[in-house]
């Protein structure tokens, strides 16, 4: 089985939420940005991404004395059960635009997880793998539509490196509040490896690839909250399996299909 890499977490920023979740999900062009209209993923962002955002993205993006140089906003087409989610690439164009920063369309999101609406098992066992290319050695914004438990931005984070690539840091149009720091503590890293045990996490390991230390914040809370190690296992197997059945590839990645341009 091939896994989607991911690297440790380090001191990487707060991911920067643009807009407030029952905003975005409300608005009247979001079902149509989720599948396919990239019109209306323009109208959409072009309406929510408000001037003070915006600075806060540049902030962190630029940096205060701009040591960050000109770094590429990177957004993937990712394939949802209903079509194309543009909101990605609309949101990246707008960002590029008005803060003038290159932008990457070039890569795709290679397999179709159905996140939407899963479970956090759901997520975790449908992993997002990435393909395209970019230029080795320049650093990357990531922007995304949603972080929730931030599994999609630590493989598109994971991707990138293993590529040749750096990420400095990554913006959304919404999401979780509690899911803008992807970074998990020491605290909640050693309550997870408390709780479950060494022997998990080495099952954890050679199931995924990588160790408890790669997970996001929310991941890691997600499982240390769970009841116990045989309890994921299972639940895991069982969400790989309805995948399965809807005809996703979640689980498994060819990195054959990474490259640098």
């Amino acid at each position: 089985m091939n896994h989607p890499p991911r690297v440790p977490w380090g001191t990487f920023p707060d991911v920067i939420i643009l807009a407030a979740e029952p905003v975005v999900k409300g608005h009247r062009e979001y079902a149509k940005a989720k599948s396919g209209d990239l019109g209306a993923a323009r109208a959409l962002v072009a309406e929510l991404v408000s001037q003070d955002r915006l600075e806060a993205v540049g902030s962190l993006l630029l940096g205060d004395s701009g040591q960050h140089g000109s770094p590429t906003l990177v957004s993937a087409h990712a394939y949802e059960r209903d079509g194309v989610n543009e909101i990605p690439i609309a949101l990246a164009a707008l960002l590029g635009t008005r803060l003038g920063l290159p932008t990457e369309a070039t890569v795709v999101q290679a397999n179709l997880v159905s996140h939407t609406g899963a479970s956090g098992y759901g997520r975790l066992a449908r992993q997002a793998c990435f393909s395209g290319e970019l230029q080795p050695g320049r650093e990357y914004v990531l922007v995304d539509d949603f972080v929730g438990q931030g599994g999609t931005l630590a493989n598109l984070r994971g991707w990138i490196h293993h590529v040749g690539g750096k990420v400095i840091g990554a913006t959304v149009l919404t999401g979780k509040k509690h899911s803008a720091r992807l970074s998990p503590s020491k605290e909640q890293l050693d309550a997870l490896r408390q709780r479950h045990g060494i022997e998990f996490e080495q099952w954890w390991r050679d199931q995924f690839g990588h160790s408890f230390d790669c997970l996001t914040q929310s991941e890691a809370r997600y499982l240390e909250r769970s009841p116990d190690a045989d309890t994921i296992r299972n639940r895991l197997a069982a969400a790989k399996q309805e995948g399965d059945l809807r005809g996703n590839q979640g689980y498994g990645c060819d990195r054959g299909r990474t490259s640098i341009g």
